[in-house]
């Protein structure tokens, strides 16, 4: 199984814990594999704080609870946890963004260590989302096992991904029914 991404950024941190038939898997687990997922997303963030240390790794998976506490409680119509908000607020605090006048025009800074740019990328992603009115639209993937969470373009999407769990729900239908001879 791989990282699905292309969600809402706070999205894409939330799914990279994944439950699979064998088990759950953190695709963050690593500095390897926080590394390959930065780069994926090097579009929205600034990258990988060289060198990453433990200390470093666990912040991550710290905010990434934070996020994922915020986000499941908005999914299940409830306030975010105080404390969720309170530590997404306070990385978002340890970083904030400058306008910075250079040789190429208007620039948005960060003036912070690597890891607190990456914190508050991360955490801002998250308030953004959670402070529209789109995060009441957001869902769970409705197959057995799957706890992907994704924001749907359209109003009838059930699954995070048509083609992986989908594709799944849709096999283990039609095998049923040619199991009760309803094919």
């Amino acid at each position: 199984m791989d990282v699905l991404t292309g969600e809402p950024l706070a999205l894409d941190l939330v799914n990279t814990r994944a439950g699979t038939p064998a088990g759950d898997v953190d695709f963050l687990g690593t500095a390897d594999g926080l590394g390959v997922w930065l780069a994926r997303q090097s579009d929205r963030l600034s990258g990988l704080p060289q060198p990453l240390t433990a200390d470093g790794l666990a912040a991550v998976h710290r905010i990434r609870a934070h996020v994922e506490a915020a986000v499941t409680a908005v999914v299940a119509g409830q306030a975010p946890p105080a404390a969720a908000v309170a530590a997404l607020n306070e990385a978002a605090r340890a970083a904030p963004t400058h306008l910075f006048l250079g040789g190429s025009g208007v620039e948005t800074r960060r003036d912070a260590a690597p890891l607190d740019r990456l914190l508050a990328e991360l955490a801002e992603a998250a308030i953004t989302l959670l402070g529209t009115p789109g995060a009441s639209r957001v869902k769970s993937c409705e197959a057995p096992g799957c706890r992907m969470l994704f924001l749907p373009a359209h109003p009838r999407r059930r699954w995070c991904s048509p083609e992986l769990c989908g594709n799944r729900v849709r096999v283990a239908r039609h095998y049923e029914r040619a199991r009760s001879g309803q094919a």
